[in-house]
């Protein structure tokens, strides 16, 4: 299967980013292709709500920032993984922004399964990201393959990935 993980802890060597990284070995090592996207690291504006996706454009976005690198990504990805810390109750801002973006292509064509994994320094904090998730999961009619969630005490554990 041909795999997308967006990743969007601004932290290089955070739980969030580790977690990525060992989904990406335990799915690689299963024979899948993995394309792993620190979109923290990336210029994604939000949407502007502007409607040129879908009245002018097509369902380009009238945007040209770095989405542009996404969406043939997201495209041909089968199975779609949203990595993300839990800063304040839902997913931070550097995955909010793709996420939104997606509005002008309603929902990425191949995908069919989604998994989560998302870390916080706080217990219970995870209900509104996984809320979201669940949402998404249901409007792209993408299977859901799981959530990790990582706590305090559970970060950089070993991490097995039973999802795929």
């Amino acid at each position: 299967m041909n795999i997308l993980i967006l990743q969007a802890s601004p932290r290089a060597k955070g739980n969030t980013a580790w977690m990525a990284d060992e989904y990406k070995k335990a799915a690689e090592a299963a024979g899948h292709t993995v394309t792993l996207v620190n979109v923290s690291k990336k210029k994604i504006a939000g949407c502007l709500a502007c409607e040129y996706c879908h009245n002018k454009g097509n369902g380009a976005c009238i945007q040209k920032d770095d989405m542009q690198e996404l969406y043939p990504l997201m495209a041909e990805a089968e199975v779609l993984v949203l990595a993300a810390p839990i800063y304040y109750f839902t997913l931070n801002a550097q995955i909010q922004a793709p996420i939104q973006r997606m509005y002008c292509v309603n929902k990425p064509a191949k995908v069919k399964k989604m998994a989560l994994l998302v870390s916080s320094y706080s217990p219970g904090v995870y209900s509104g990201a996984t809320a979201e998730y669940h949402d998404i999961c249901n409007y792209w009619s993408a299977e859901d393959s799981g959530i990790v969630t990582a706590k305090f005490e559970e970060q950089k554990t070993e991490l097995r990935i039973y999802l795929i």
